[in-house]
């Protein structure tokens, strides 16, 4: 049995670390409360403009011409894995690494496969078996659209120069703070979606200026929209796996604390039990 002195300095250890990660617990669930309500106000813009660019281009006669909806053979793939700067938040950052990992063994094995990171964690372990086509560990720094609107600006410039035939985000999407859904979301190029069975309904529109012509005004700032609120999931994802981290931190921190404090006592108890043996051991070698 370790002595008091050990127990007294392994109590005192894991107090601390308690007292650390229910104050990250508390850090996270400010930003996560504030992180929340900007994807869940974003959402519904983003994905009605999807549906709209998606529904315009269903319904546009001749083939559109441009180099954002234009398909390929499928030879160079370019993966954006988004994760976060910082660890301490379960498997958070793992599970973007192993998602990426399989989709590069799995399902693009036969072709030239690169990453984009965004958020130092991934970076750090894709680099070291991935080519890197650019990585950005300032983004979640300051979390804004217009430094969003650079990174899909330079990757939409790849893609229409033919560096890449398709563009994948590999993200955590934010359900609950105790659930993230890791998402393969195709980006680049931009398909028309053609689901027999949910055909919208077809309505007279009356188009100024010219359906083709809105479609290529609003390609490029839906994929800047697309690429933001992936951002912003990730975000909230990020917090929300941290809080629920350190939750679980500093239960198991509590649960060990009062198992240590059971064992000093017991310790403790057994100590003077042996003292006041001793005394009147002592006393009764006196007596006789």
């Amino acid at each position: 049995m370790a002595n008091l002195k050990e127990l007294r300095s392994r109590i005192s250890s894991v107090s601390s670390t308690m007292q650390i990660t229910s104050a990250m617990k508390m850090v996270s669930a400010a930003k996560l409360s504030k992180a929340q309500d900007a994807i869940v106000a974003m959402r519904p813009y983003a994905e009605k403009l999807t549906e709209l660019i998606q529904g315009l281009s269903s319904t546009v006669e001749d083939d559109l011409s441009s180099a954002l909806t234009e398909e390929r053979e499928l030879k160079n793939i370019l993966l954006v894995a988004i994760s976060s700067n910082r660890g301490l938040a379960g498997a958070f950052n793992s599970n973007i690494v192993k998602k990426v990992k399989h989709l590069e063994t799995d399902v693009y094995k036969d072709q030239n496969v690169e990453v984009l990171t965004l958020g130092k964690k991934a970076n750090d372990i894709l680099k070291k078996s991935m080519k890197v086509y650019h990585h950005d560990t300032e983004i979640f720094n300051d979390l804004s659209f217009n430094n969003s609107v650079e990174i899909s600006t330079k990757i939409m410039e790849a893609f229409e120069n033919k560096k890449f035939d398709k563009v994948v985000l590999v993200y955590n999407k934010f359900k609950n703070a105790a659930t993230q859904i890791v998402e393969a979301e195709d980006f680049l190029p931009l398909v028309a979606k053609s689901n027999e069975e949910e055909k919208p309904q077809q309505l007279d529109y009356i188009f100024e200026p010219e359906q083709e012509e809105i479609l290529r005004e609003l390609m490029p700032k839906s994929l800047n929209i697309q690429l933001f609120k992936a951002l912003r999931d990730s975000f909230a994802s990020e917090h929300g796996a941290r809080m629920t981290a350190m939750h679980k931190a500093t239960e198991n921190a509590q649960e060990l604390r009062d198992g240590l404090k059971l064992t000093y006592n017991k310790a403790r108890q057994a100590a003077i039990t042996n003292e006041i043996l001793e005394i009147v051991a002592g006393a009764e070698a006196l007596e006789d």
